[in-house]
Order: structure tokens, then C-alpha cells, then sequence
């Protein structure tokens, strides 16, 4: 097929076993031309699965000396392309022999007719698919929701392995942080800061021995793909911190005062926002989403959007503190937590967008 004969596969794999060989045979059978596997910093007991590969399938071998994880392997198959007369396209494809030559063919074709999307070989994780190991469906599932909550990005499958990249798409990516697992996910935050397409193609879903044999550590990794989502947290964090404490402060001066604490609370909030306001503008726009809409533009929009905050704020937590007789501040908070999600949407969604 034309479309194999010039695109690339790209095999990671660390400790391989008779599953990567048999992909390899099914590779050559479909006519994929150009394969090259990195040899993540496997053992000597492993080596005459990469000479075989070498010797019998004609792939590329490259040799990590140690163990620098899936990302790092990535990199080093991007960059060996990239260095080559005439860069093709390329197909990253898992070494347990989860992905099949029929999907393998589906993303490159994909990858040819895109060549400005990053193309995902998406797994079916609906409830009605009963194949799917328990771990392995929560933990996608999950993901793409906090996804498509924190950074607006719909994707049914966010830890596929099979994915297809133009040169310049590789180029790109090469760029990306990350060196194990969670540069896959770094990758997808990258696409959407990039304004790379994301190019949905349907994959079969296959875990062979209940994915036994992936090197993927649901404990370890997950933290690391979720760390990726901390800015946003942390930001928020600190702006409230701002908030809640000189809140508290000026609300405790205006008691102090014996002025009428009806409209302590309220102008203490406004006080309080406005300096905190700041604060989280600032790291909003130039650490958390990176915004590269005009500055203007994107402080007119915040404004509107902290007057309107502001005043829910303040007059929520009066109207239930004389409601229900009970102290400002964890009024204060109770409301905060609840206009947080409102926000953080509308932030991403409105304020901030490119």
C-alpha cells in the first residue's frame, strides 16, 4: 500500500518478547517500508529480540543505555527521522502487540490526509465494551473528563499509544517536556496550545493477559499526567489565599471600628478581590493558559468577569450570614469554592481564549 510504503512506525519497548516480533511480521506483510524500534535500556537477556529485529525484519534499532522511559524513546525516533534527508510521516505504535495492522494502516492513512492534525488511535471505553480491564477503563474515563473540564479538550482516549505525526508535528512535539508516560499527555496540552487539530480515529480495543505486560505504573504514572494539571490548581490556590486572608483582615478591622458590619462584608470583599484580582490575572494569563489573545482584550473580559464574581460573592455571603447567624469568613469560603467552578469555565472558556 502506498501509504505504508511512506510513513514510518515507531516502536518503543523496554523487555519485549514474541509479541514484538509477530508485529514485526505483520508489519512487513502489510508493505510498511521504514520501522524503527528504540531500545529503551533493556537487559542482555532481551538482545536477540533487537538483533532479530535488526537482522531478519530489516528495522532501525536505536539503543538507549539505560532506561529513560516511553517519552525519551519518542523523542529519539522523532529526532532520527527529523535528521534524514527527506522526513517522512510516522505512526507511534505499542511493542505488546496491542494495536492492530489494520488500525496501524487506518492512522497512517489518516496521518497522510491530515498532515496539520495530531492523529489518535482512540479505544472504545463506553461501558458497553465489557473487554476492557476494570483499571484500564476508570482511569482513561477519568481522564478525559478532567480533560475536557480543565482544558476544554474532547478526546475518548487519552492514553492511546497509537498516534500519527507529520514532520512537523514532530517537530513540535519534539520540543514538548516530558520523558515517560506523561509526555504522551503533555503532548495533547501541547496540540491545543499549538492549534494542532486533534483527528479522532476509531481503533479496536484489545488488552491481551488484562495488559499484564505494560510497563505503564498506574500509581506513579498517573501522577505524573495528572501533575500536569497543578498550575491550574496552584493559581487558583494562591489568589484565594490572597483573597480569604485579606478578607478576614479588613473585615476584622472593620469590627474593630464598630462600623456596620452589613457593609464591612461587602466592602471588604470588593477589596479583597481587587488585590487578588491582580494577582490571578497575571498568572493566568502568562503561566496557566498561556494566552495569546490581546492584552486588552483579555483584561476587559477578566474585569467583567471579577465585577460580576465580586458581587455574588458579597451578597451571597451577607444574605447567608444573616440567614443563618454564622461567622463571615467560612461563609466567604463556602461560597468561593462554588463560584471556583463557574469561574475556572468561564476563564478558560471566555476570558482567555485565543
Amino acid at each position: 500500500m502506498a501509504s505504508c510504503s511512506s510513513v514510518a512506525v515507531i516502536i518503543p519497548s523496554l523487555s519485549p518478547d514474541e509479541k514484538l516480533l509477530t508485529l514485526l511480521g505483520d508489519l512487513r506483510k502489510a508493505a510498511f517500508e521504514t520501522i524503527i524500534i528504540v531500545n529503551d535500556g533493556s537487559s542482555e537477556q532481551y538482545a536477540s529480540y533487537f538483533e532479530t529485529a535488526r537482522d531478519t525484519f530489516g528495522c532501525t534499532v536505536l539503543t538507549h543505555a539505560v532506561n529513560q522511559g516511553k517519552g525519551r524513546a519518542l523523542k529519539t525516533a522523532f529526532n532520527y527521522l527529523l535528521n534524514q534527508a527527506q522526513p517522512c510521516h510516522a505512526v507511534t505504535v505499542d511493542a505488546d502487540g496491542q494495536h492492530r495492522v489494520a488500525d496501524i494502516i487506518a492512522v497512517a492513512e489518516a496521518t497522510l490526509e491530515h498532515p496539520d492534525s495530531l492523529v489518535m488511535g482512540c479505544r472504545d471505553f463506553s461501558s458497553n465494551n465489557q473487554d476492557i480491564p476494570a483499571r484500564s477503563r476508570f482511569g482513561n474515563r477519568t481522564t478525559s473528563r478532567v480533560l475536557r473540564w480543565i482544558c476544554g479538550i474532547t478526546l475518548s482516549d487519552t492514553q492511546t499509544g497509537l498516534r500519527g505525526f507529520s514532520p512537523a508535528a514532530m517537530r513540535r512535539f519534539l520540543a514538548t517536556k516530558g520523558e515517560r508516560f506523561e509526555y504522551e499527555m503533555n503532548m495533547i496540552l501541547d496540540a491545543k496550545d499549538s492549534q494542532f487539530p486533534l483527528l479522532e480515529v476509531p481503533i479496536e480495543t484489545v488488552y491481551i493477559e488484562e495488559n499484564r505486560t505494560s510497563h505503564f505504573n498506574p500509581l506513579l504514572d498517573s501522577v505524573r499526567i495528572y501533575a500536569v494539571f497543578s498550575k491550574f490548581i496552584l493559581s487558583s490556590l494562591l489568589s484565594w489565599i490572597v483573597d480569604i486572608g485579606l478578607f478576614a483582615l479588613l473585615f476584622w478591622l472593620w469590627r474593630l471600628l464598630a462600623l456596620r458590619e452589613d457593609i464591612g462584608i461587602v466592602a471588604s470583599a470588593y477589596i479583597a478581590r481587587a488585590v487578588s484580582a491582580f494577582v490571578n490575572y497575571s498568572v493566568n494569563k502568562h503561566r496557566v493558559f498561556k494566552s495569546n489573545a490581546s492584552g486588552h482584550g483579555t483584561l476587559w473580559r477578566y474585569a467583567v468577569l471579577c465585577i460580576c464574581q465580586i458581587t455574588v460573592s458579597a451578597f451571597a455571603t451577607q444574605w447567608l450570614v444573616s440567614l443563618f447567624a454564622l461567622n463571615a469568613t467560612p461563609i466567604k469560603v463556602v461560597v468561593d469554592i462554588l463560584l471556583f467552578v463557574v469561574s475556572f469555565r468561564l476563564q478558560r472558556g471566555w476570558v482567555f481564549r485565543a
